[in-house]
């Protein structure tokens, strides 16, 4: 599988000074487990603003649960520093609905394995704050440690539902 380069382009934002990421999106569903849940992935203008979406219908049918976009943060699957920021911080739009917010790192061995935090995505355009604090370790006694990061997702799992998220930009925020 090809992986594109993540970019980054640091700037300040108001207060919150800012670096952009822009993930190389992977689409990924629950068929990869004999799960039936279905989606995709596609770069489009969503309400006036060009974003990656992630449509799909998640189905517990045969053991699944979800739909998701997935970017490792360096090309080569590598660790990424992120200690000196204070969180993820996303543009986002969509259906009103609670999706879940995954960071992986090197700590993590097993693909169930996360930290994680949920979010809302409004249906209008919204910059929603993921701080790094807030992040729940998913079956890991490991601690989160932001200077070990190595992927990023964004799911809709876990309950029968048409998923829609818009993500116009991902960028790490500190204040």
């Amino acid at each position: 599988m090809h992986h594109a380069k993540t970019t980054y382009l640091s700037h300040m934002e108001e207060s919150i000074e800012t670096q952009r990421l822009i993930p190389a999106w992977e689409y990924v569903a629950d068929t990869v487990m004999g799960g039936i849940s279905t989606g995709s992935l596609r770069t489009e203008v969503y309400q006036g603003r060009s974003a990656n979406v992630l449509r799909g219908d998640v189905s517990l049918d045969n053991n699944g649960g979800f739909v998701q976009i997935a970017a490792d943060l360096n090309a080569d699957g590598g660790i990424y520093d992120a200690s000196d920021w204070d969180g993820f911080q996303m543009i986002i739009c969509g259906n009103d609905t609670a999706y879940d917010f995954r960071l992986r790192t090197d700590a993590l061995q097993r693909p169930w394995q996360s930290f994680r935090t949920d979010f809302i995505a409004p249906s209008t355009w919204q910059t929603v704050q993921l701080p790094f604090d807030q992040m729940i370790p998913h079956k890991i006694d490991a601690a989160f440690d932001p200077a070990r990061l190595r992927r990023i997702g964004i799911l809709a799992i876990g309950r029968a539902m048409r998923a829609e998220i818009a993500v116009a930009a991902v960028n790490l925020y500190r204040n």
